[in-house]
């Protein structure tokens, strides 16, 4: 996000100041211009975090605050329990390991004594497969926000498709498109600056690229690619109720959320620093969060039953054999 010499918030007033992945209540204490023979520079705030010591106090930029609302104090307790979850996670991957590490270690042993020497090379290869692996791990990782019901919608919505042979029918109701739009909307004249909703809007760009380029990769079950099929070829010939129409446009919440489902592994590819990853965790945390709220207005109540003439093509059968059309599926 790029620095602002608005001043968005008052000596005195409470805020929520990050520190790392977690926002924590914080007071204003003084404000100032990070250059101070510049009064366009950019402003920075001097927060005193509530419960902690005057040691803490710190310096801040705009970029690191949010207004102390409603909304926001909900974000925040997400972030913490979040936190605390992913923090006893590694406790207990690391406990373990510990515990296993003698066992492993011994076995790994045994085979290490049992294998020939390697040629020359190996050791070089073995290096930078190691190199390539610490890279990986360095980069910064993206928890989103995962609310209980988006979780449940989401394993229903596995059970549908997988289990019991149904679709979501399409177009759905409330598109993509449309969803994002909504949340733009209800969000933007929540944003206290020009930057901020810069962001925002960036932000739900980059969610509507992505949902394009990965819907057909990474977003479909085998079942759904025969509906994706038929659909494409429609929205491809661009013509009656599909003209000007793409995925965008026809798919719906159960597939943006799996798209947020996904985004991890999927932002794990960038090479986004710290501080850009820690904003963009924000800004989708807060989508899921909205969505979660909204999700009666935008979810299917029911899927449609597969024909047995689409069960056959889904499963690659030529020439299935007649019965109810499969277009009643798209």
């Amino acid at each position: 996000m790029a620095p602002t010499s608005q001043m968005t918030y008052q000596k005195d007033e409470r805020v929520l100041c990050f520190h790392h992945e977690i926002l924590y209540e914080a007071k204003i204490l003084d404000l100032r211009h990070t250059d101070p023979e510049d009064r366009k520079s950019p402003y920075e705030y001097l927060v005193h975090y509530k419960g902690w010591k005057n040691t803490w106090d710190d310096w801040v930029p705009q970029d690191r605050l949010r207004k102390f609302t409603e909304e926001n104090r909900e974000l925040a307790t997400t972030l913490r329990r979040e936190a605390e979850a992913a923090f006893r996670q590694k406790s207990t991957k690391a406990s373990v390991k510990k515990r296993g590490g003698s066992d492993r270690s011994s076995a790994r042993g045994s085979e290490e004594r049992q294998t020939s020497v390697p040629g020359r090379g190996t050791k070089r290869a073995r290096d930078n497969d190691i190199e390539k692996e610490e890279s990986f791990y360095v980069r910064p990782s993206v928890r989103i926000v995962m609310p209980d019901n988006l979780k449940s919608l989401l394993v229903d919505d596995w059970e549908n498709v997988t289990k019991n042979q149904q679709v979501v029918a399409l177009p759905a109701k409330s598109p993509v498109n449309q969803i994002l739009d909504d949340y733009v909307n209800e969000e933007k004249p929540k944003r206290t600056s020009s930057a901020d909703t810069d962001v925002l809007e960036e932000v739900v760009m980059g969610v509507r690229e992505y949902f394009d380029k990965a819907l057909d990769k990474v977003l479909l079950y085998r079942f759904e690619r025969e509906q994706y099929r038929a659909l494409r070829k429609k929205w491809e010939a661009g013509s009656g109720d599909y003209a000007d129409k793409g995925p965008l446009d026809i798919y719906g919440a159960e597939h943006l959320t799996r798209l947020f489902a996904t985004m991890p592994e999927l932002i794990a590819q960038t090479n986004m620093d710290l501080q850009s990853t820690n904003r963009l965790r924000e800004e989708l945390s807060k989508f899921t969060i909205w969505l979660s709220k909204n999700s009666s207005r935008y979810f299917a109540t029911r899927y449609m039953t597969a024909s047995n003439e689409y069960i056959e093509k889904s499963r690659g059968v030529p020439n299935p054999t007649p019965g109810t059309a499969t277009s009643r599926l798209v």
